[in-house]
């Protein structure tokens, strides 16, 4: 992540720990650079420092302004989240769906802001007005509030996964690597000695589809080398011998 990420806008925040609490859901997911406008208590503010958990340390300091205009004139393109809609031709988005077209203005050297209201009345017209476009955070409708520092972590998340390259999945086996098919036969072919001498098929004619059975359970298992060692030991465990 540069120090091109979007900006993070606090408009008229009323506690300092709802902003120290929004600085430390922006740095958990790589955003620093924090303006806030017009706080209600005044800045600094030390509930605000001590809620953020050290963030705040690790952030330039945050930039005040009197008004969102002031906040905004050095940006091409911001976002206002919003939990309504309103009388107002604008570009509604997800915050998937934001935070796609943020980055692809980013890599064009846009610079982006994200804008959140007060916590009790949210933006207003006319600073939402000022914005280029709006997010709507889709939530249960029956309970759809959600404190600032959650709306921040919302759309930081979502700048984040836009640009992280993490699997969707990963087998984390250690130091084991995964097993050789070669090794993975020759353990499902001892299974299959074992279990005919024990008399597991009593049945000859469902053995294809038993062994079938039994060989699916391995193979969608993704044993590794050590596991497939002790599977054989789990064998001769079971038949009486110490080893192999």
């Amino acid at each position: 992540m540069s120090n091109d990420n979007p900006v993070i806008i606090l408009i008229n925040p009323q506690m300092g720990e709802n902003i120290g609490a929004a600085a430390r859901a922006m740095l958990n997911f790589g955003l620093i650079d924090l303006r806030i406008v017009a706080p209600r208590d005044g800045w600094p503010n030390e509930r605000a420092i001590d809620m953020a958990a050290g963030a705040l340390d690790q952030m330039p300091e945050p930039q005040i302004f009197e008004s969102l205009k002031d906040a905004i004139t050095d940006l091409n393109y911001t976002y206002a989240t919003t939990a309504r809609r309103r009388d107002m031709v604008k570009p509604i988005f997800t915050p998937r769906s934001a935070n796609k077209d943020a980055a692809e203005r980013n890599a064009q050297t846009q610079a982006i802001g994200f804008v959140f209201g007060p916590e009790r009345t949210g933006l207003s017209n006319d600073d939402l007005s000022l914005c280029s476009a709006a997010i709507t955070i889709p939530t249960n409708p029956e309970f759809s509030s959600l404190n600032l520092a959650q709306s921040v972590l919302l759309i930081a998340h979502e700048w984040y996964s836009a640009h992280d390259r993490t699997p969707d999945k990963v087998m984390d086996s250690g130091d084991s690597r995964p097993v050789e098919q070669e090794k993975l036969e020759e353990m499902l072919t001892r299974l299959e000695s074992e279990l005919e001498a024990a008399r597991f098929f009593r049945d000859e004619g469902l053995k294809p589809t038993m062994l079938r059975n039994i060989r699916n359970i391995f193979t969608r298992a993704e044993l590794t080398d050590q596991e497939t060692r002790t599977f054989h030991g789990i064998i001769s465990a079971l038949i009486g011998k110490k080893s192999p």
